[in-house]
């Protein structure tokens, strides 16, 4: 690998410390690299021909700031690494207590691309389509306003599956299974599996279990309005950062999406082994 990407959370790095200690280290391995703020990740680097030729994005941040670099580099076909200086940080592999060591590996060529499955969401309003974009973590559908129960009816291949009154619905990646997905109860998944993952938030049922759904399937969830009753508020968003406000007779149609996100994986360690870690923290 000879040139870099990097893109920096000024939040968690605001002198830009840890983003100059990177440049420093590949610059003396003879590579080159672009800085980027978090605010730019997704958008004007992907246009610039120049830079959709790295090798690399290496992202300086938490979870979050990795899933707003997802969307340009799955459309680049960049493989992304994640330099966590946040908490958890599931998909942000490489610490800052080893970051010398992940990086000599990286300029040595020591690493796997791992393809992570991503969802393609739309949302449908009069036969309009108001937005068609990807999502590497999760799509959620969550009220938006005071608290109120929302009422939504879910199709898989256009056959009814269930209705749900709850606050909300997350339709997850198996990448996405250590996000919202599990705060809500949902089950872990191996991120290298192929489905997706249908998790109720907070449903006004005795049965609140997950539904795994195959990765080939056609979830519809269709926004009903209830009669008599108050207008329901609620949004969709599709990564933690996408929002698009829904209207009564909505459609948010969810599939996989024919894009990956390439994932750069330097330890030898095992999910399950990452996973112990984490939740031992």
């Amino acid at each position: 690998m000879k040139h870099f990407i990097i893109i920096t959370n000024r939040g968690k790095d605001p002198e830009l410390e840890v983003t100059g200690q990177v440049e420093g280290f590949l610059t003396r391995h003879g590579c080159s690299c672009s800085v980027y703020s978090e605010e730019r990740s997704s958008g004007e680097w992907v246009d610039l021909p120049e830079e959709r030729k790295a090798d690399g994005i290496l992202v300086l941040g938490g979870d979050g700031t990795l899933l707003k670099a997802a969307a340009g580099a799955s459309r680049a076909g960049i493989p992304v690494l994640g330099i966590n200086l946040g908490t958890m940080g599931y998909l942000a592999e490489v610490e800052r207590a080893n970051l010398d060591q992940a990086l000599e590996k990286l300029v040595q060529g020591t690493y796997a691309v791992e393809e992570r499955m991503m969802l393609s969401g739309q949302v449908i309003r009069q036969g309009e389509v108001l937005e068609d974009t990807c999502a590497l973590n999760d799509i959620t559908i969550t009220r938006n306003g005071h608290l109120q129960m929302l009422y939504f009816q879910i199709f898989v291949n256009e056959k009814l599956l269930k209705e749900y009154h709850a606050d909300g619905i997350i339709l997850a990646t198996p990448t996405g299974s250590t996000g919202y997905n599990m705060s809500a109860g949902g089950p872990i998944v191996e991120p290298g599996a192929r489905l997706i993952l249908l998790t109720p938030i907070c449903p006004h049922t005795l049965q609140t279990r997950s539904v795994i759904l195959r990765a080939e399937d056609g979830i519809s969830i269709r926004i009903r309005e209830r009669d008599g009753r108050e207008r329901q508020h609620m949004e969709v968003c599709f990564d933690g950062s996408r929002n698009l406000s829904l209207c009564p007779g909505d459609e948010v149609r969810i599939s996989r999406s024919p894009r990956v996100t390439p994932i750069i994986k330097l330890s030898e360690a095992s999910f399950l082994e990452v996973l112990h870690r984490k939740l031992s923290e």
